[in-house]
């Protein structure tokens, strides 16, 4: 069974690419915060296809919380050096729009000058 459900926040604009056959791809990244002691955020990236990828690429900003189910794929390469590398990584089947990029700090409110409080 290969099965992966993350929520979170999306840390750059989605990237739209077309392919030379003509299928669009959107890359994603994704901040998955951590539970319990090791608090912080893992970062997956995501594959999106076709109207999926040209949704995403057209609703999704930087920031916004988003949920992704799907599969797990690994890509393995030969560095220019020699080395083995991988990168482990998420191919989208579904992706849910949450909530919107976190509100900023509100500005102090100033009153103009004379105003009575």
């Amino acid at each position: 069974m290969n099965n992966v459900s993350q929520i979170g926040r999306l840390t750059r604009e989605p990237e739209l690419l077309t392919t030379h056959n003509g299928t669009d791809i959107a890359n994603l990244r994704v901040a998955v915060d951590r539970r319990g002691r090791d608090k912080g955020a893992v970062f997956v990236d995501v594959k999106c296809f076709e109207a999926q990828a040209r949704a995403c690429a057209e609703h999704l900003t930087k920031g916004r919380q988003i949920a992704i189910s799907g599969r797990l794929e690994i890509d393995e390469w030969e560095a220019d050096d020699g080395t083995r590398r991988s990168r482990l990584y998420v191919i989208a089947q579904s992706v849910e729009f949450l909530a919107g990029k976190p509100a900023a700090e509100p500005a102090a409110e100033q009153q103009p000058a004379g105003a009575a409080s």
